[in-house]
């Protein structure tokens, strides 16, 4: 007997595959959506034998497409499917504007058409620098610095509205800086696996600016984890709650324990730095509160994972 039925918008990226293997772990039936525009079939491959997984090749932008899909019966809906390159949106805002509000007001508008439950993946790029011996918690001040950014905090605000004036269950998740097998490792992935991959190809780390900038780095399983236990739970519903480790690490402490013997590290100019946020620490407290969840893999030993599993894909080096 299944848990239920579970749709994911952007199952096929690289956080949507890991939350799609944690509910089928726990004995959902998912469907996955997704317009491959940034995700890849590949990601999926590993499910496309379970029948409790279907895949839909479809764009949260077609509100006919979202509306078949969240039908009613449906248990939830984990929306994760977005624009996420801050370059691109400072290049490109419109379509960041399309994907992540108007998208998400057609989620929304499914959800309450069936009164769905709706997990809403956000970022932790919306907040403002931390000092510097603070960590992030959800009352920290916002500053969104670029269109993606303000994208992902409107759809938020839009989310909070369907809660507040229709009652809809509706959880706010903002995971921090995630890494892991199947991100991207070229400029549209994120720093641990583009240095990861990098120092596996003998190329030079590339660090834009100084490098003091710093990151809370979450491993995709915990971030799954996170996003999962959010949503399905009464406590979290019509809130706003972060996940990361706590920790955070400056992109050159970060360069030095990922380049081995050999690797060399460069400075370059930053492409945005406008856009930069220098100081990015969680402060996990309510998630361990409200959920019980902590981070269960250490950044050594979640880049050690990673370097694994670029090795099988590629090749040992």
């Amino acid at each position: 007997m299944t848990s239920g039925q579970v749709v994911v918008t952007g199952a096929a990226g690289f956080i949507g595959r890991w939350v799609v293997d944690a509910l089928l772990s726990r004995d959902y039936d998912v469907v996955g959506l997704d317009n491959l525009s940034n995700g890849s079939e590949r990601n999926i491959e590993a499910f496309r034998d379970n029948t409790r997984f279907t895949f839909v090749e479809g764009d949260v932008r077609d509100r006919d497409t979202v509306g078949e899909l969240v039908a009613s019966g449906t248990d939830a809906c984990l929306h994760l499917a977005a624009e996420i390159d801050v370059q691109e949106s400072l290049e490109d805002p419109e379509a960041h504007y399309s994907t992540n509000v108007t998208g998400t007001h057609n989620v929304l508008e499914a959800c309450r058409q069936t009164d769905t439950r709706l997990g809403l993946v956000g970022t932790c790029m919306v907040y403002d620098m931390a000092g510097s011996g603070e960590g992030i918690d959800e009352t920290h001040p916002v500053k969104p610095a670029s269109p993606y950014a303000g994208t992902k905090l409107a759809a938020e605000n839009l989310a909070e509205s369907y809660y507040y004036g229709y009652d809809l269950p509706v959880t706010i998740l903002r995971p921090f800086n995630t890494y892991g097998p199947y991100q991207k490792t070229d400029m549209a992935g994120g720093v641990v696996s583009i240095f990861t991959s990098r120092d596996l190809n003998d190329e030079p780390l590339k660090i834009f600016g100084d490098g003091t900038q710093t990151r809370d780095l979450l491993y995709a399983t915990d971030c799954a984890r996170f996003i999962v236990d959010g949503t399905f739970s009464d406590a979290t519903t019509g809130e706003v709650i972060n996940a990361g480790t706590g920790s955070d690490i400056s992109i050159n402490e970060l360069a030095e324990l990922i380049a081995t013997d050999g690797t060399e590290i460069d400075h370059v100019e930053h492409h945005h730095p406008q856009s930069e946020v220098q100081k990015l620490r969680c402060d996990p407290t309510k998630a361990r509160e409200v959920l019980g969840w902590d981070p269960e893999v250490s950044l050594e030993d979640g880049v050690d994972q990673l370097r694994k599993w670029l090795q099988t894909e590629h090749g040992d080096r």
